[in-house]
């Protein structure tokens, strides 16, 4: 009993910077996450250049988030181990490095984009240059994330995720839509001609696999796994939930910007190749404060989303050592700034911001294989999951998702090249 509470206490040291999940739920926390400024861009592009057409890819990428995103937090619960920690502890290290090492790239394009989008809101709202406001929010962030005032504004999350989302509700109200159009293509496939990038890239702004470790790290501050089997139980049933209504509200928000783009933008014939350029038309086109509540939705989004890419990054970085995140960890610091100076650095380089956060989005969708399949592998194994290793049924449905996922980047890069 003793060595429990040690270990409880010693784990409670290292995770204190995630004691916001006692007032919102880890599936809330990575919603942030897919309602970032890389989602925004590949949304709007796909209103504005194929009307309501591609509304089945966020449905059809929602449905696989839940299920993939429901079987890590199950590792993080029975294992008490983030996806970084259990790929370093259960996989050899000639594989799960470069496993890793990929994730952390994966995390580096993340950020750029979360970084990227703050910085586009910083210009439409002040007038601040996309470089100076890219620096601006990357210096916020990392003293959020180092003084641990994060875990002192965990309810500002909520609120941002609210904001956001009643903003497109607003944005919503004042435009023209065409229902019956929109309930049809949530469900019905199609791939119109040249839509492939963009399938690609609302696919990997949507199922991200910073999200992944993420989730899984979260999941594993709580501890379950050192209660007894009654709590795991319980706590595995519950989280389902969890999941399942953050991921309802993450589909919810990404429709709305797919439908807006389609009914202002596409029925005009115009293609959004900027943020700034979609909120200045919303005004013309919608009314004088659809474009101010635009960009102060975008840059809530950037704020928030950066810092959960921050702690994905720190994350997947201290797996390397056997560690969780904590801020007071070397490894953890190192591994935020690996995570966003790269990013900012690709910045200053990156002439086109629109399609830098699009591009951004597609690469995440290119490592999401190497992912979800490290995932399965995990959660399918006895070894690492004991009594509460995957069904056979589930393992097949990942696999499936998985090789679907592979196939369309296969597609991908035959189409590029």
């Amino acid at each position: 009993m003793n060595i429990f509470k040690k270990l409880k206490t010693t784990h409670k040291t290292r995770s204190g910077a995630l004691d916001l999940l006692k007032y919102i739920g880890p599936g809330l926390l990575v919603t942030v996450g897919f309602i970032d400024p890389g989602n925004w861009a590949t949304n709007l592009a796909a209103g504005s250049s194929f009307g309501y057409a591609l509304l089945w890819v966020v449905t059809f990428s929602s449905i696989m988030l839940i299920i993939i995103q429901h079987n890590v937090a199950h590792l993080g619960i029975v294992t008490g181990l983030c996806l970084a920690e259990a790929t370093n502890k259960y996989i050899h290290k000639t594989i799960s490095r470069p496993i890793l090492g990929s994730a952390i790239l994966a995390s580096i394009s993340t950020s750029l984009a979360e970084i990227l989008g703050g910085a586009i809101a910083l210009e439409m709202l002040f007038d601040i240059p996309i470089k100076a406001g890219a620096v601006i929010i990357t210096i916020a962030c990392i003293i959020m994330l180092f003084s641990n005032t994060y875990s002192k504004i965990e309810r500002w999350i909520i609120m941002f995720v609210s904001i956001i989302g009643l903003s497109f509700l607003y944005e919503l109200t004042l435009i023209d839509v065409e229902w019956t159009n929109t309930a049809k293509s949530w469900v019905t496939p199609s791939f119109p001609d040249n839509s492939l990038l963009i399938i690609m890239s609302v696919l990997g702004a949507v199922v991200m696999p910073h999200n992944l470790f993420l989730h899984s790290e979260v999941i594993q501050s709580r501890e379950w796994n050192l209660e007894d089997e009654t709590v795991i139980k319980k706590q595995l049933k519950y989280e389902f939930y969890d999941t399942l209504l953050s991921m309802g509200i993450g589909w919810a928000i990404n429709s709305a910007m797919i439908i807006l783009a389609a009914a202002t933008f596409y029925k005009q014939g115009i293609v959004v190749d900027e943020l700034s350029q979609a909120a200045n038309l919303l005004t013309p086109l919608v009314g004088n404060n659809a474009g101010v509540i635009f960009a102060i939705a975008l840059l809530f989004a950037g704020i928030s989303s950066t810092i959960t890419s921050g702690i994905a990054g720190a994350s997947i970085f201290a797996g390397f050592f056997n560690e969780a995140y904590s801020p007071k960890d070397i490894h953890t610091k190192i591994g935020t700034l690996l995570s966003f100076i790269p990013a900012l650095l690709l910045i200053f380089f990156i002439k086109d911001p629109f399609q830098g956060l699009i591009i951004s989005q597609m690469l995440l969708s290119v490592q999401l294989p190497i992912t979800v399949f490290t995932q399965i592998y995990l959660t399918s194994s006895k070894k690492v999951m004991g009594k509460h290793v995957n069904k056979k049924s589930t393992t097949i449905i990942l696999l499936s998702l998985g090789t679907l996922v592979t196939i369309l980047n296969i597609a991908l890069l035959i189409s590029l090249f």
